[in-house]
């Protein structure tokens, strides 16, 4: 026994310099992905929420354009909108593959999606009673979002987007099916395909190891900020 744990140490030592790496690229393709959740996918939320029937924005025709947007995106399996929308990368970036930036552009449209989904849910549980102190207030609707929506839904916000920030983690996986690197390429190329299977039960721990530490420090700042 303990010479098969000297043998497994001595691989992943070996294994140490591509490990690193890929851990790096699933960072770059995390990170735009969190960006690109925040930035558009917060506010596509809230443009759902606002725009639906009896909300204070109320508009069928960008809502309908919006939600018919977010529900063919979500509906799309993933590895199928990769390829789909390889052509489209290498055109606008030069290459589709093999690049952490590159694979960052599929999982930036999933995660915009993903969360504005979250986000709308999230504000739609803010009781009404709010959106009407806001209204008899004088609000205007960015104030209404700003200190009113936001401030009540932060919580709830924040469990969406650690919920959505899980799923990212997956679909960063699935982009070393397509060589787009990371810690699921590196299982793959490294573990599954030279059938080192040590090495790839490695990564997958270190991933399900990653994702309960996410989910516990976003649950337990969500349990913080709520005052409720």
């Amino acid at each position: 026994m303990s010479d098969s744990l000297e043998i497994y140490f001595e691989r992943v030592i070996d294994h140490a310099p591509n490990l690193i790496e890929s851990l790096y690229e699933t960072a770059i393709m995390m990170g735009f992905s969190m960006v690109a959740a925040i930035l558009l996918g917060l506010p596509l939320g809230t443009l759902l929420f606002l725009t639906a029937k009896g909300k204070p924005m109320e508009n069928n025709w960008l809502y309908q354009l919006a939600n018919i947007f977010v529900n063919i995106i979500r509906s799309f399996p993933f590895l199928l909108l990769v390829i789909a929308m390889q052509p489209a990368i290498r055109h606008f970036y030069g290459r589709a593959t093999g690049d952490p930036i590159a694979a960052s552009f599929p999982m930036m449209l999933i995660a915009i999606v993903l969360y504005a989904r979250f986000v709308e849910q999230s504000l739609l549980d803010v009781p009404k009673g709010v959106i009407e102190t806001a209204q008899s207030m004088g609000a205007t609707i960015p104030q209404l979002v700003w200190k009113f929506l936001y401030v009540e839904a932060r919580s709830s916000l924040l469990i969406g987007f650690t919920t959505a920030f899980v799923s990212f983690i997956s679909y960063s996986t699935i982009m070393g099916v397509v060589g787009g690197g990371g810690i699921g390429d590196f299982a793959i190329r490294y573990g599954y395909q030279r059938y080192e299977t040590d090495i790839m039960y490695t990564a997958i721990i270190i991933i399900i190891i990653f994702v309960v530490l996410v989910q516990w420090l976003g649950l337990k700042i969500a349990h913080k900020i709520d005052k409720r």
